[in-house]
């Protein structure tokens, strides 16, 4: 058995380099370019960057890095041993490594970059055709446009109306919204992947899991004092909710039957 799993043990390793690199130099090049130390831009050597190793300067590298390396190593060898029955091992690991690119440079940088939303699309729409057909995997992309597209704009009109009524009581507003049309992209993508009906379900599992956490935010920050009261203002990117949500119908059958009965 200890045999079997060096393959996925191996790819997963593999897996999470990609990633942490991805989410290392995407946000500032856009383009696949030498790693930079994020304290005093100074360029990592290649086998420093991918053993860890300080810059030459001596900073620390981010924790970020090893979580994301155990938690690959976890779902490669999960996915190899329950791979999705009509993805199998290699589809579900590369839908993964999406998945992760996306979640960590949404909650470091709260950007959803436009190289990874074009290779995001072809790969949802590839998803969606092997899991559930042309047709749902469509309907499924139009409906995520459609429902992120009416909230985003429900958005941009309350984030007016408050800019509006902090100004009338001298207070400074700001242009922060809760979504951008980074959001209305990934939910099109998750769409893809989830198709119809499950989008819905995707959509609304995520939302819960944004509130949830946000309302474990603020009450920490009530019990440890540090609550101000632009506190329920605090923006938390709902990219990585979405995507939580889209990962656990994926690749948890179990779950996907806790929320669809039947």
């Amino acid at each position: 058995m200890a045999i079997t799993l060096i393959m996925p043990i191996l790819i997963g390793w593999l897996a999470g380099l990609v990633i942490n690199y991805l989410a290392d130099v995407l946000p500032f090049t856009r383009r696949f370019s030498q790693p930079t130390c994020p304290q005093c831009d100074t360029e990592f050597a290649w086998k420093d960057y991918f053993l860890f190793r300080s810059c030459q300067n001596g900073h620390q590298r981010k924790i970020r890095l090893w979580l994301v390396q155990i938690l690959l190593l976890a779902i490669s060898i999960y996915i190899w041993t329950r791979p999705p029955s009509r993805l199998g091992y290699l589809v579900g690991l590369l839908l993964t490594i999406y998945f992760g690119i996306v979640f960590v440079i949404d909650v470091e940088h709260r950007l959803i970059l436009h190289p990874t939303s074009v290779f995001g699309a072809f790969l949802g729409l590839i998803v969606g055709w092997l899991n559930w057909g042309l047709l749902p995997t469509l309907l499924g992309g139009l409906c995520g446009l459609l429902i992120m597209l009416a909230l985003y704009f429900f958005g941009v009109l309350f984030t007016r109306i408050r800019a509006k009524r902090l100004l009338a009581i001298g207070q400074e507003a700001d242009d922060e919204e809760a979504l951008g049309a980074g959001d209305v992209i990934l939910l099109t993508i998750l769409g893809l992947i989830l198709g119809w009906p499950l989008i819905w379900f995707g959509l609304v599992f995520g939302i819960l899991l944004g509130g949830f956490f946000s309302l474990v935010l603020i009450l920490g920050l009530v019990i440890s004092g540090k609550y101000e009261k632009n506190a329920l203002m605090l923006f938390i990117p709902y990219g990585p909710y979405f995507i939580t949500s889209a990962f656990l119908i994926i690749f948890f059958p179990k779950f996907l039957a806790m929320i669809v009965p039947g």
